[in-house]
């Protein structure tokens, strides 16, 4: 790969600490490796040379490039992940007599085990509060706890005090201390001991430390605007006085601040560990087109500092087609004709803000017999206990007989959670299968409290009333089962972490909105979601976007992009200065997965459309970057002239083509001098709609629309981003 001017200003750096301010598909990879080469030219040894990379995948794809450079199997740098090196750390200062030797536990289901037992131990006293900290995602949520307060060295009680944790996990801190003493007396330690613990020895010897710095020159740091505080802190251990640090990354693709990342990482904080460094741009990509890149740089720039640096498309890029729609009519149809193209569907991703948002693909890829894969396996939504229980309520309206069937009823007892614990459910739900009635007497119910009785003999009502609604369609049923358990509230309270009962939430009014579309087949929508077959073949992505950080597709569909969604908040959990960032950083990730293709998609179902779609002006940007694939000369209008002017100048497009603000004048002969009732029109953000009524001419024209999907609007024509549909 030939080297831009940009990238071999990088490679040729001498000595001192740098950033390399990378944007997505700049081919960092790349120069980082003709980096490192340079510096073994320059007769650095390897020994003294240092690649530090964020995962295991990243690691080993570098480490096979670097393998280039010695052929012969010569003496290369070391390449390693932040935990293989405190985990060699860890054994070195061991041996030195700096730290006590523990055991890792690798297995999970090993610190589940010891949270269980602390757990069981600390809340003895407390069978309420104990049932709810043992179910399964409550203690991995602990488990996350203990690990974050190691990522972030605070105590704690500190971290909890600031983070955002359910209702019912003042628990926490205490736990984590139990938790710490048992794995201090059993000689054991977890994942995230592997860095925490050598930086804590190493900040109290002296003698350690000073044994420990002075044996690296040369430290590179990939990803780095995704590490956490530990990890910043060992690196500052490992250089000294003496290593150069090599910061690579992005701050405007930190998104993973959920366990322990910050945006400032790059910035303020290296300043404050390393001093002032040389700064690195790497401004090209060699991923998308330039509707894509301007795109980008429209959606990141309300960002503090978002602007500094644009995204700019390489000159042998491919034109990159932009679209928006509502629903997944025009997914499907993308992914029918890839196929019919002869393109692979595992060129092509989904991506969501969270998994509840996949449902509706899910379903109707299913339908489509459309094949797909998942980013995590475990989140194949039919395997989710929530959906399960759903398909179990109403599978007994149309099969009374299963109030007979003890292992159904348990289901059905466990989701929502009534916050008692399996072993007591157990034993009552075969009393109610054999009996078919409400026992008075029962020893499953002889340890309760009064509220944990109503609520259980309040379901065993609402089991018996399913048994009479076998022809109520599904979507009414689902309803009526979350408004008579407040199923809502349940999953609110049941949750570890606020953003998890949000989406659970959520999940509910999914299905419940999916379960409508199969109204004239409930049969058909029982067995979709009891027993659902997935080709387990080579088929499209279905991903979070924090799961695709790092990837790309030729074709890349954004679902979900609705207000609340994604942006994710609600009533309970409003948006804040800091949070709306990290969202729309999130964003920026997610439509710079694309090369050739991006859609972006909302619902239909009377939500409102991200905000982040119109910031994007994606309209605007995808006639641009065909203008600038065809050389197109001349002026457009746009509503950001100076970023795109700044873009234009900086690819060398300025001489031949350039950007104006829209004149009302201009804007109102397009768009309000000749609209009439009845006229169809599509709309930047709300999508199609029809005009029922228009008021006033020219600048001064109002409309009133019924959109599709957004409900009745009022807009003034001249300002809106609107467009006549034939």
């Amino acid at each position: 790969m030939q080297l831009t001017d940009q990238q071999r200003a990088v490679v040729e750096h001498g000595d001192g600490h740098a950033r390399v301010f990378a944007v997505a598909g700049a081919g960092k990879t790349a120069t980082m490796v003709a980096r490192v080469a340079r510096l073994l030219e320059r007769g650095v040894e390897p020994s003294r040379i240092l690649v530090l990379m964020f995962n295991r995948a990243a690691r080993e794809d570098f480490a096979a490039r670097l393998s280039t450079l010695a052929p012969d199997g010569g003496a290369l740098p070391q390449v390693r992940t932040f935990h293989s090196i405190g985990l060699r750390l860890g054994r070195t200062l061991t041996r030195w007599g700096a730290l006590p030797p523990r055991q890792l536990l690798e297995g999970e289901w090993q610190r589940e085990r010891l949270a269980r037992q602390v757990l069981q131990h600390h809340l003895a006293d407390e069978p309420e509060q104990l049932a709810m900290a043992l179910e399964e995602e409550r203690i991995e949520a602990l488990l996350q706890f203990c690990d974050l307060v190691k990522a972030e060295c605070v105590s704690p009680q500190q971290l909890y005090e600031r983070g955002d944790f359910g209702s019912e996990t003042r628990h926490f801190p205490d736990a984590f201390m139990a938790i710490e003493r048992q794995m201090h007396d059993r000689g054991v330690m977890s994942w995230a001991d592997l860095l925490f613990r050598p930086l804590r020895a190493l900040h109290r010897d002296e003698q350690a430390r000073e044994r420990l710095q002075g044996r690296l020159d040369h430290i590179i740091v990939d990803e780095y605007q995704d590490i956490n505080e530990v990890q910043l802190r060992l690196l500052a251990m490992l250089a000294g006085q003496s290593a150069s640090v090599m910061a690579v990354g992005d701050a405007r693709q930190c998104i993973y601040e959920w366990r322990g990342a910050r945006p400032d990482a790059m910035k303020a904080r290296f300043e404050r560990l390393f001093g002032a460094p040389v700064d690195y741009p790497l401004s090209w990509t060699f991923r998308h087109g330039h509707g894509l890149s301007l795109m980008a740089n429209h959606a990141i720039r309300a960002n503090p500092d978002g602007g500094d640096q644009l995204t700019l498309s390489a000159p042998d890029n491919p034109l990159t087609r932009i679209e928006r729609d509502s629903g997944v009519e025009r997914l499907v149809a993308l992914l029918r004709q890839w196929q019919h193209g002869g393109r692979a569907l595992s060129e092509c991703a989904v991506l969501v803000r969270s998994w509840a948002l996949s449902v509706p693909i899910q379903l109707r890829l299913l339908r489509e017999d459309i094949p797909f894969q998942l980013g995590r396996e475990e989140r194949f939504v039919f395997r989710l206990p929530l959906v399960r229980a759903l398909a179990g309520y109403l599978e007994l309206a149309r099969r009374p007989g299963l109030l007979g069937d003890a292992e159904h009823l348990l289901l059905l007892y466990t989701q929502p959670g009534t916050f008692v614990s399996r072993e007591l459910l157990a034993p009552l739900t075969d009393e109610l299968a054999r009996r078919g009635r409400w026992p008075d007497q029962h020893t499953a119910l002889s340890g309760l409290k009064p509220f944990q009785k109503r609520n259980l003999k309040k379901r065993w009502a609402l089991l018996r009333e399913l048994t009479q609604m076998g022809d109520r369609p599904p979507a009414e049923i689902l309803a009526h089962v979350v408004e008579t358990l407040d199923a809502e509230k349940l999953l609110r309270r049941a949750a570890a972490r606020r953003e998890k009962g949000e989406e659970d939430v959520r999940l509910l009014d999914v299905l419940i909105e999916q379960a409508g579309e199969l109204a004239d087949d409930p049969d058909a929508f029982i067995a979709l979601l009891r027993d659902p077959v997935i080709d387990r073949g080579p088929g499209v992505l279905l991903s979070t976007v924090h799961g695709a950080k790092g990837l790309e597709w030729p074709l890349v569909a954004v679902s979900g992009l609705n207000e609340e969604d994604f942006p994710l908040y609600s009533r309970d959990n409003p948006l804040t200065s800091a949070s709306l960032e990290e969202e729309r950083r999130l964003y920026y990730v997610a439509i710079t997965r694309a090369r050739e293709h991006l859609l972006l998609l909302s619902d239909r179902a009377g939500r409102r459309p991200s905000r982040f779609v119109e910031e994007s002006a994606w309209q605007q940007c995808d006639r641009l970057g065909r203008a600038l694939d065809e050389r197109t000369q001349g002026t457009v209008e746009v509503g950001e002239p100076a970023l795109v002017n700044r873009y234009l100048r900086q690819i060398g497009a300025d001489q031949w083509l350039n950007a104006c603000a829209a004149t009302r004048e201009a804007m109102a002969l397009n768009a309000g001098a000749h609209w009439q009732p009845g006229e169809h029109l599509r709309h930047a953000v709300f999508g199609e709609g029809t005009i029922e009524g228009v008021e006033g001419e020219r600048e001064r024209c109002v409309l009133d629309v019924q959109f599709n999907a957004a409900g009745r609007r009022r807009l003034i024509a001249s300002r809106a981003p609107i467009e006549r549909v034939d």
